[in-house]
């Protein structure tokens, strides 16, 4: 009976015509279909989830790889493979909307999900200074990681040091979208995001839990862990050490009080702190790099540093990150208050407003931002000469703009860097270009009889 009633209802249901559910229509889920679905030229939905399919089975399909290859390997070996194989998958996030690979880039390396350098650096780039040793001089420049989201996994890459920030008291959301430009004929970068910042709230909550993740690593010997509970894993850190890159909200008034908030809440898990007073796309604060300007807020900032209590190794040293877009007198003033107030270090320097014959009928080109990439690095190299005579070496710089190659951040060491840093470089090549560019350097060194970086700093400017 019940047979029958089933093969009756089968029946009816096959003469009935099959009618296919179709969904509503949804809203936009990502920034990414927002940004295509308002723009000029959108990308077809099709094509963007295509290239999106793409990239996750690409991803996945290395990941799976790199498993079955960790069993037959020594952990060298591995490493090695794992950035060869990023070469391969970087290309992938230039089909993306530029800030949008930028977040998926950041998450990634939150997650854990780039090549982890496991080989010791060279000897000969071990650099010591401010009573810190940086086992590479080649660091990640702020503006990459603004929130702190990822400085184990950056730092894990092979970087020497990694800058975070800028960071503002209050959250902001910067300026509006599109607000990145790529040039990739020219291998730069046009920004003008604002400081757009989850705050000091947010990102003191990440260095703190990092900075305690840090201290159990180095407070438990390896052996106790071992010896131990065997479900239970050790933490892992890299090696390396953190900038942390102030800035003001835009509305601040008095730029100072936000410096100092800064300092007060983040410097206690910074190995230096940097007063971002360059940043083209924030109005009037390049305005702070005027000499009574500079001298005022640079002297509220370390009065609020040594004001602190520290132990045996006393404050961070602070540094100040100024534009390239400088006049001689400009150049001259900054670093007569730089030794007048025994400021640590001077990075230079941020991106340029100005447009070099190079770029010039570019796509993007003549976006309003600032300028990173390879079309900056003569300017700032310049920039960092000067500075370098004018202080006569007394004060360590941080060479920063433009750098893609060990023979760039060679040059910048030979014009009077200690340390240099990278951005659109590495967010062209992704982690590929460190171990390329750290033993690049080192040949430079070796080809021309210096022992070490300290040997190379300021020769050209001697």
């Amino acid at each position: 009976m019940v047979w029958a009633q089933a093969g009756r209802t089968s029946k009816l249901l096959l003469r009935r015509p099959f009618r296919r559910y179709v969904p509503p229509p949804r809203p936009f889920s990502t920034v990414a279909d927002e940004v295509a679905a308002h723009s000029k030229a959108p990308l077809p939905p099709k094509s963007r989830l295509t290239w999106q399919r793409v990239l996750t089975g690409t991803v996945l399909g290395s990941l799976i790889a790199t498993g079955a290859y960790v069993g037959t390997s020594d952990e060298a070996t591995i490493s090695a493979w794992s950035f060869e194989v990023s070469k391969y998958l970087n290309p992938l996030f230039r089909l993306l909307d530029p800030e949008d690979a930028h977040k998926i880039a950041i998450k990634a390396a939150g997650q854990g999900l780039v090549p982890r350098e496991t080989r010791p650096d060279p000897p000969i780039l071990r650099v010591e200074v401010w009573g810190r040793t940086f086992s590479n001089p080649i660091g990640l420049a702020a503006g990459f990681d603004k929130n702190a989201e990822a400085v184990d996994g950056l730092l894990g890459i092979g970087f020497g040091f990694v800058e975070v920030g800028s960071v503002t008291p209050l959250p902001q959301e910067g300026n509006p979208k599109p607000r990145v430009f790529r040039l990739l004929d020219q291998g730069a970068i046009i920004n003008r995001y604002g400081f757009n910042s989850e705050g000091i709230v947010a990102v003191a909550k990440r260095l703190g839990a990092q900075h305690g993740k840090r201290r159990l690593a180095e407070s438990v010997p390896a052996s106790s862990w071992i010896q131990g509970d065997q479900n239970k894993a050790a933490p892992r850190t890299s090696s390396g050490l953190l900038g942390v890159n102030l800035g003001k909200n835009k509305n601040t008034e008095d730029a100072a009080s936000d410096y100092v908030q800064g300092v007060h809440t983040l410097s206690q898990y910074a190995d230096y702190l940097v007063i971002n007073v360059s940043s083209p796309n924030t109005p009037g604060l390049r305005k702070l790099q005027g000499r009574k300007q500079l001298k005022d807020l640079v002297k509220k900032v370390i009065a609020a540093r040594d004001e602190m209590q520290w132990g045996e190794n006393g404050p961070p040293p602070l540094l100040v990150k100024i534009a390239p877009d400088l006049s001689k007198q400009d150049i001259a003033d900054i670093a007569a208050v730089a030794l007048t107030l025994r400021v640590d270090g001077l990075i230079v320097s941020n991106t340029t407003i100005s447009r070099p014959d190079s770029i010039i009928g570019a796509p993007h080109a003549e976006e309003i931002g600032g300028l990173s990439g390879k079309p900056l690095f003569k300017l700032s190299t310049e920039v960092l000469r000067d500075i370098y005579q004018l202080t006569r070496g007394k004060i360590p710089l941080i060479g920063c703009g433009g750098i893609s190659s060990g023979e760039d951040a060679y040059m910048k060491i030979r014009s009077g860097a200690t340390l240099v840093q990278l951005y659109t470089g590495f967010a062209y090549e992704g982690p590929a270009i460190i171990p390329r560019i750290k033993e690049e350097l080192a040949a430079c060194l070796e080809r021309d009889g210096f022992k070490s970086i300290k040997d190379a700093v300021g020769v050209d400017c001697r």
